[in-house]
């Protein structure tokens, strides 16, 4: 870990703060790398660190307590986890780590309370943020209910395609179906069948998005809303 000097960053919403904002918190982030399956919060457990990434995908993933599982949110480089610290609430009920390996800054969860405490702009900018989020999850539970898995699966490619700055994106069928919360091979047969429309080309463990119009018109309505929202509140948003 090492303490980030003033620079810039990926990461919109610091990149977005006021120079004062900015300067509250540089002392106080450390640049850290973020490998696959990195814990960044748990259920129920003090949250010491918050995150905000420039490179790679995050997942937050509710579980009931039978051991299912489901991703009920998504987040990059726009955004930060756990939300939960902006609403001065020191625990969350929901799991999130990283599904694709990247790169970004944490923050003492007490430091970036502190900097909240001291700044309109930036308790605002944040709570923004997790007004997006909310409408994410919102949308999320609207696809569950009304869109089929391949509608989903490419919601879910749509919003990782986001993230991901063009370049592949590197996921097991496994993976996709834990959060998705459908079986394994259900996800074979769809990303069988967004091949077969010549939306996405999919290799081992490796997903490209070829037909970006294509694929938002075959998902369906579920998605945008939430990516208007972040538009509307913050600013630009995706590649």
């Amino acid at each position: 870990m090492t303490i980030v000097p003033q620079l810039i960053v990926r990461n919109r919403l610091l990149s977005s703060l006021e120079p004062h904002d900015f300067a509250r918190l540089a002392p106080h982030l450390e640049a850290v790398e973020l490998p696959r399956l990195y814990e960044l919060s748990s259920p129920g457990k003090i949250t010491n660190y918050c995150y905000f990434l420039d490179t790679g995908i995050g997942s937050i993933v509710a579980e009931t307590s039978g051991g299912h599982k489901a991703e009920i949110g998504i987040f990059g480089h726009e955004g930060m986890s756990p939300t939960s610290i902006v609403m001065q609430v020191p625990t969350t009920p929901f799991a999130a780590f990283i599904q694709v390996s990247g790169r970004g800054y944490r923050i003492q969860s007490i430091q970036l309370s502190h900097a909240i405490e001291e700044s309109f702009n930036l308790r605002s900018l944040l709570l923004r943020f997790a007004q997006v989020m909310s409408v994410q999850t919102s949308y999320t539970a609207l696809s569950n209910a009304t869109d089929n898995i391949e509608q989903r699966l490419a919601r879910w490619l749509l919003m990782c395609d986001d993230r991901s700055n063009g370049e592949t994106i590197d996921l097991t069928h496994a993976f996709l179906s834990v959060m998705l919360a459908v079986r394994r091979q259900s996800i074979t047969t769809s990303l069988h069948v967004l091949e077969g429309k010549h939306l996405i080309s999919s290799g081992r463990n490796r997903i490209r998005v070829r037909d970006r119009k294509g694929l938002e018109g075959f998902a369906s309505g579920t998605y945008g809303p939430a990516e208007d929202e972040y538009r509307k509140l913050i600013g630009s948003f995706g590649n």
